[in-house]
């Protein structure tokens, strides 16, 4: 009884630890992500030229992902995720350095690694998640992915008024660095143990081999609707600051405050729209979150006032929100598959959401940033053709 019982206590403070590290995680990715725009003119950059920059971030996490898997079960998703910490934490300050020098260059450099950390701290974080929820038996994802989206909505606000104030970037990205230091060396303390035989290269349980899980249909299928999602976060992420200042003659602050806006959106829905999936089902919740997505993006992109702006980012958010913790539960419908067909969905999802805004910078250099981000329509648009592959398998027996 006493045994049980200290169990459900180091699980209680794994999910609380958890929970920070998801909540660190988004506040680094938009101490970044809302200050874009002072980067571009900081290194006087056009959209493409920008979209460079952002895609060293991208390169830098996906040459992350293949060895994540085998850094975490050698060392523990404990360990992961302070090495990844640090590397972000020092990664940052040479960013803020490169910043200062105003070397394009050195900002690449920096942004690669930083990308790098990045990555596997995402990979660790969702695996300690994943653990956590199982040992809780109910589900707590949406609820750390919430705690990255409030992280970055903290993050957003933060960034708003650090620019309002005069504050420049690399200081604050100077001292974002020093928190990060601080609560990766301290939070996985409370995490649970791993063994390392049970993470595999993928990051997963070696129960199926990855290789398999690339050729189920059904798999591939929820892999494209998670794209369409990523690709609507991502974009979300990284272009609507900047394409409030374009498309709205906006101040930069404003810009990130309608970024903020997008990103409480997604948090409050990540929360609470739980109590919908399980009343509606995960596939009409799906349907309805792609089609809000849809019209949010619509209504932000042709908006004429920044209140019409601001009401079309907060429904793109809210469109956003859900779909892609719905196509990590669909992937892992059968728990004898679960683990290589997460992977597969993840990854996918993962290239999406890194390379999908950099490619967007390129095509905003011809049409500008704030009509480039229409071309996202698309995937949402199939997303939403393709939902039903999400619908939940009948179990046997």
């Amino acid at each position: 009884m006493s045994t049980s019982t200290r169990t459900a206590t180091n699980v209680k403070a794994a999910a609380i630890a958890t929970f920070l590290v998801f909540g660190m995680n988004g506040l680094v990715f938009a101490s970044w992500a809302a200050r874009i725009p002072a980067v571009t003119q900081t290194l006087h950059l056009t959209s493409g030229q920008m979209g460079t920059l952002l895609l060293c971030t991208a390169v830098g996490s996906l040459v992350a992902l293949p060895s994540a898997g085998w850094v975490i079960g050698r060392i523990g998703t404990a360990n992961a995720v302070r090495a990844a910490g640090l590397l972000a934490a020092c990664a940052g300050a040479a960013i803020a350095f490169s910043l200062m020098a105003g070397s394009v260059a050195a900002t690449a450099v920096a942004l690669f690694f930083f990308g790098v950390g990045v990555g596997l701290w995402d990979v660790s974080q969702n695996i300690e998640g994943a653990d956590v929820e199982h040992r809780l038996g109910r589900t707590v994802m949406p609820q750390f992915h919430a705690a990255f989206s409030g992280g970055a909505f903290v993050g957003a606000l933060i960034g708003a008024w650090l620019s309002q104030i005069g504050v420049g970037l690399p200081e604050h990205l100077l001292v974002i660095a020093g928190v990060v230091v601080l609560l990766t060396l301290t939070a996985p303390h409370y995490f649970m143990p791993h063994e390392a035989a049970l993470v595999t290269s993928d990051g997963g349980v070696p129960t199926v081999k990855g290789p398999s899980a690339w050729r189920d249909s059904r798999t591939l299928l929820i892999g494209v609707v998670v794209l369409g999602a990523t690709l609507t976060e991502g974009a979300g992420n990284d272009w609507i600051a900047k394409a409030t200042v374009d498309g709205l003659d906006a101040t930069e602050s404003t810009g990130a405050l309608l970024f903020a806006l997008f990103v409480a959106a997604m948090t409050l829905m990540r929360f609470f729209g739980g109590r919908a999936i399980d009343r509606f089902g995960r596939v009409a919740v799906l349907r309805v979150s792609m089609a809000a997505a849809a019209a949010g993006l619509a209504l932000f992109v042709f908006a004429g006032s920044l209140i019409l702006a601001a009401v079309g980012a907060a429904l793109w958010g809210i469109g956003a929100a859900l779909a892609f913790p719905m196509g990590m539960s669909a992937a892992a419908d059968d728990p004898k598959h679960a683990a290589a067909r997460v992977s597969v969905v993840s990854t996918i999802g993962y290239v999406a959401f890194l390379a999908g805004p950099p490619l967007l910078g390129y095509l905003g250099d011809h049409t500008g940033i704030h009509m480039a981000l229409l071309a996202i329509g698309v995937p949402i648009l199939i997303a939403l053709w393709l939902a039903g592959a999400a619908k939940p398998l009948v179990k046997s027996n």
